[in-house]
């Protein structure tokens, strides 16, 4: 369902709480610091899409910070995807900064300070999604905040251009669509991601960088192979078996644990689909899972909750 949360009609001596309480209600609790509280305006819609969630936000000039009090009460690890399209925003995490103007987009963490402010009223476009949603289409994710990438052009293009549509056909599709639409969404900020070349080069070799490009491609085509493993993805990417772990080493996560990961996280989603009506079991099987109660351990140790209980929440 649409959302809308705005100041007008809001006391003017209110509407600094108010707008702190609609930022925490749509993403999570921030300090916020007003350049004119006493004529502070804002206005904040929402989208939610399944899984994701899609915002705009029209505010006057302000400065949001996630500081590590905050952090003391840990949710599930989330991602928010900014877009400007009006004024220059400045965004800072993990030693990082960024300046971005209409026509970029970049990525914050929801467990790690940082500051976010634009010194001019502003409009922006928000998309938040879980770790396990952004996790299970792109390895480690947190690598690529604080990055900023080019919002017109190919995938990237081509996922903004989705942001903007959405909101125009929201009504007029059902809860089903628009959980398959928040789905949809995230497989094209996954590849617009991957197909940055600033992200092959950034942390090390592009040859290296490229590689392991090329791993997460290949495991996720052929994650439901129960089979899979250090020879076949070695072959299928044309490295050496001593190779592909002394690539993954650098990621601080075994092969057979991001397998792990990426089969649990699509499990996950075809639970959450209400149009997915297989058994439990069925989804364990076709994910590359060879034993149900394997799965169903795995999936509760990842996600505190059981299958069943997945599919239930969805």
């Amino acid at each position: 369902m649409k959302t809308t949360i705005t100041t007008k009609g809001i006391d003017l001596a209110a509407r600094s709480r108010h707008w702190h309480e609609a930022i925490g209600q749509a993403y999570f609790p921030l300090d916020l610091s007003f350049r004119r509280p006493e004529a502070f305006d804002g206005e904040l819609s929402m989208w939610q899409l399944g899984e994701v969630s899609l915002s705009r936000l029209t505010s006057d000039a302000l400065m949001y910070r996630r500081l590590p009090k905050h952090l003391q009460i840990q949710g599930p690890e989330e991602f928010l995807v900014t877009l400007p399209a009006k004024s220059e925003l400045l965004f800072a995490q993990g030693g990082r900064e960024v300046r971005a103007n209409p026509g970029a987009f970049f990525i914050e963490r929801s467990h790690e300070p940082y500051e976010f402010s634009h010194a001019e009223p502003a409009d922006l476009w928000v998309m938040k999604l879980s770790l396990a949603m952004l996790g299970g289409r792109v390895r480690a994710p947190d690598r690529f905040c604080s990055l900023q990438f080019d919002a017109t052009n190919g995938a990237n293009g081509l996922f903004v251009d989705m942001v903007h549509l959405i909101p125009q056909r929201y009504d007029a599709m059902s809860e089903e669509a628009r959980s398959m639409v928040g789905r949809q969404l995230a497989d094209l900020l996954a590849m617009a991601l991957q197909s940055d070349e600033r992200v092959l080069s950034s942390g090390g070799s592009t040859v290296r960088m490229a590689h392991l490009a090329r791993i997460e491609s290949f495991v996720r085509r052929h994650i439901d192979n129960p089979d899979l493993g250090p020879d076949e993805v070695a072959a299928g990417c044309g490295v050496s078996v001593r190779y592909l772990h002394e690539l993954l080493r650098d990621t601080n996560q075994t092969l057979g644990s991001w397998i792990r990961d990426q089969r649990l996280a699509a499990a996950r989603e075809d639970l959450g689909n209400p149009r997915d009506k297989r058994a439990i079991g069925e989804i364990a099987y076709a994910r590359g899972f060879a034993d149900q109660a394997q799965f169903s351990r795995a999936f509760r140790q990842r996600y505190g909750i059981t299958p069943k209980e997945a599919r239930a929440q969805g």
